[in-house]
């Protein structure tokens, strides 16, 4: 498919493109049409190559945003990017009628943190629409997730998971091939969680998917580089991003696309290096 060629050259920087008035670290910033529209071409121009738009905030805590509110945001917006830019687009909710509609609009893949669990028509309109579907995983809801997760063996669970999803996936219509999975770093995971997964990637890379990593500005590094303040936690994101691209990332979500472009570059010259 297009998109596989598209994105051979990896490793794929995904640039976030938050359209809310609350997201935990540029909430509000985008949220003039206008202004996430330029910022998305920004992004384009900076080195991503492709932009996640999101219409609900799903840091922990949150509270859900009505079907009518997301399509207000973010079909303006991918309809407004794509008359001005031909860079894919990827639509993050886990709604059926926003995927549907947004895909209707422009967009290239769909981003579904619950795995097409919180919509039972996710999976068909995934299918019907034949285009690439990241699968996270999560651990409750954004509302509940971060109150005492616990796990045995945090990276075999989730890759436990993993199969059961993409076996759900492919008995639904979609595509093995189109199917990108996603830990779910900070989705119902403590500090402690989020490390390991990020250091034992090659359990969850031998399930023969591309993966996609987000860790940019979450709380867990925050937490690690002793700052409440999300714009503080830049060093440590591109840490994780680097470590994350060696351990076998295929992808990376981000919102610094100018700086996590250079430790791409850099990445994949020293992954390249003839031994």
């Amino acid at each position: 498919m297009a998109w596989r060629k598209r994105f051979k050259d990896k490793p794929v920087i995904m640039g976030i493109l938050n359209v809310t008035p609350d997201s935990f670290f540029d909430g509000g910033s985008y949220y003039p049409r206008e202004r996430a529209i330029d910022h998305a071409l920004e992004m384009a121009e900076g080195g991503a190559d492709i932009i996640d738009v999101g219409g609900e905030s799903t840091r922990p805590g949150s509270e859900p945003t009505s079907l009518g509110e997301e399509l207000d945001r973010v079909l303006p917006v991918i309809e407004g990017i794509r008359k001005r830019s031909s860079i894919p687009l990827s639509i993050d909710t886990y709604k059926a009628a926003v995927a549907r509609a947004a895909v209707a609009s422009g967009a290239d893949m769909v981003n579904d943190i619950s795995s097409l669990s919180f919509d039972e028509d996710m999976a068909g309109v995934v299918a019907a629409s034949g285009v690439p579907v990241v699968i996270q995983h999560i651990k409750g809801t954004p509302r509940d997730m971060q109150k005492n997760p616990s796990y045995q063996d945090v990276t075999g669970e989730i890759k436990e998971f993993f199969i059961e999803r993409i076996a759900y996936a492919r008995s639904c219509g979609i595509d093995e091939d189109d199917i990108i999975i996603d830990p779910g770093i900070g989705f119902g995971k403590r500090v402690s969680d989020n490390l390991t997964i990020i250091r034992e990637l090659g359990r969850l890379k031998e399930l023969g998917r591309p993966l996609l990593i987000g860790t940019s500005m979450k709380s867990f590094i925050g937490r690690i580089m002793g700052t409440d303040l999300p714009a503080e936690r830049a060093e440590g994101t591109l840490a994780s991003v680097a470590i994350s691209l060696w351990n076998g990332a295929d992808m990376v979500r981000v919102h610094d696309v100018v700086r996590t472009k250079k430790v791409v570059k850099f990445m994949k010259a020293l992954m390249e290096v003839q031994q």
